[in-house]
């Protein structure tokens, strides 16, 4: 597995920031302070979304769009919506009945600033928010309704039973339980591969991609989904804890299904470092400029956090 040179490290942190920059100020503008009964859940909403993160799922969007040859800056408000779709899920899985968890990103989880109920309720908004944003009418001068509906439904999907949700259920009961190698696939697809898959698609769709070139797009982004799954999995194992901005060890504490605990270490990297070449090869009909996914997919490997 070739690593990331330091020049392409340095550019792909200037990318990624200055994609980050461009979605943390749309959210910004669209998450305005709210006033009277409704102040305490938008405090509840923002302070988890401008808590930090790499704002992987919106940049995975944009950089999609790009390579088909489309504008970033056109499919920024269904980018702002994978964020809120994915920071609504962190909120939700942070809570006593999901993982219990007392940090995230550093700071004390949502549930442990503002109570189980505003957490809760602050993952619903932001559900619904990705719903508004989604249907923003500035989408209508670029694409047709058609498509629109194409990538609403994909990113529903996407996050909903058939996706996320599927997902995270699966793994709670899974919890504690001896299982076989489909189930710990079946897991890791949807709680975290199918969003990631969505976010690539979305892009590639808002962009103009001929149906080719979304479908070979789509492929890539389930297999880096899946990386990126199995690169949580081994950070729990082997990440640092002030890197991470959370506590590890806590998959094996609860007898997670995770791909380490079924196969071992050193098995679950290789079979990681297979799926980033598999998809920085399905690249190769786009040139230079799939480069920023190309080192997206690699730099899955190479994270600390």
């Amino acid at each position: 597995m070739r690593s990331l040179s330091e020049e392409q490290k340095t550019r792909l942190r200037d990318y990624l920031s200055e994609r980050k920059t461009l979605v943390d100020s749309r959210l910004r503008e669209h998450f305005s302070p709210m006033e009277g009964p409704a102040a305490l859940i938008s405090r509840a909403m923002t302070y988890s979304l401008f808590a930090g993160g790499k704002r992987l799922r919106p940049v995975l969007c944009m950089a999609s769009a790009s390579v088909v040859g489309g504008r970033e800056e056109d499919v920024l408000p269904v980018a702002c919506a994978l964020e809120c779709i994915h920071t609504y899920s962190l909120i939700h899985d942070d809570l006593p009945a999901m993982d219990d968890d007392d940090l995230r990103r550093g700071k004390p989880t949502s549930h442990k600033v503002f109570g189980e109920a505003i957490a809760l309720l602050a993952g619903d908004g932001l559900l619904t928010e990705a719903f508004r944003l989604m249907s923003d009418i500035s989408l209508l001068e670029r694409r047709s309704v058609p498509v629109l509906l194409e990538v609403i439904r994909t990113i529903a999907e996407a996050a909903g039973s058939r996706g996320m949700v599927g997902g995270q259920v699966a793994d709670v009961l899974c919890e504690g339980k001896v299982v076989d190698f489909p189930v710990v696939e079946y897991i890791h697809h949807h709680k975290t591969g199918a969003l990631i898959r969505a976010s690539v698609l979305a892009g590639a769709l808002l962009g103009g991609g001929s149906r080719q070139q979304v479908d070979v797009l789509g492929r890539y982004g389930e297999k880096i989904g899946l990386a990126f799954q199995i690169s949580d999995d081994i950070l729990d194992i082997e990440g640092d804890k002030k890197a991470m901005g959370k506590a590890t060890g806590s998959d094996d504490r609860k007898g997670k299904a995770t791909y380490p605990a079924l196969l071992g270490l050193a098995q679950a990297k290789d079979i990681q470092a297979k799926l980033v070449e598999e998809a920085v090869d399905l690249l190769e009909q786009f040139g230079d400029r799939a480069e920023p996914l190309r080192l997206i997919a690699r730099y899955i490997i190479e994270r600390k956090k």
